[in-house]
């Protein structure tokens, strides 16, 4: 019985640990763009969030990144995470360019499960 309490309880931990980190990403300064589908999605468990600022600076765990440092950070968790999901949260004044560097170095990694941030349109 014991075992499985400490194990219950170290799971629990690793949650709210991953959880304080998906609500510090979401206050980087981005304006997402707006989709009429849009919807709030459940996070998934241990999701990478790799925001991309207007200016194309790209941001992950409050470290701002350059493009060989991000493929880097990507390989290792392709290696040690094989499937590992990816959300991308580009301003939607960035310029196309960098949201396709960012998706190019995860094809490098050979990360396939990426999604997109948008916002809800008010009104």
């Amino acid at each position: 019985m014991t075992p499985m309490i400490d194990v219950v309880f170290l799971l629990l931990c690793f949650f709210v640990t991953s959880q304080i980190f998906a609500q510090w990403e979401a206050e980087i300064d981005i304006t997402l763009p707006t989709a009429q589908t849009s919807e709030v999605p459940q996070r998934l468990p241990g999701e990478i969030i790799i925001n991309i600022r207007a200016d194309g600076e790209v941001v992950v765990n409050s470290r701002v990144l350059d493009g060989d440092a991000l493929g880097a950070m990507l390989a290792r968790l392709a290696e040690l995470f094989p499937g590992q999901p990816v959300l991308i949260r580009a301003d939607k004044a960035v310029a196309y360019e960098h949201v396709i560097a960012v998706l190019d170095r995860c094809r490098q990694a050979d990360i396939w499960n990426i999604s997109f941030a948008t916002g809800v349109p008010e009104g």
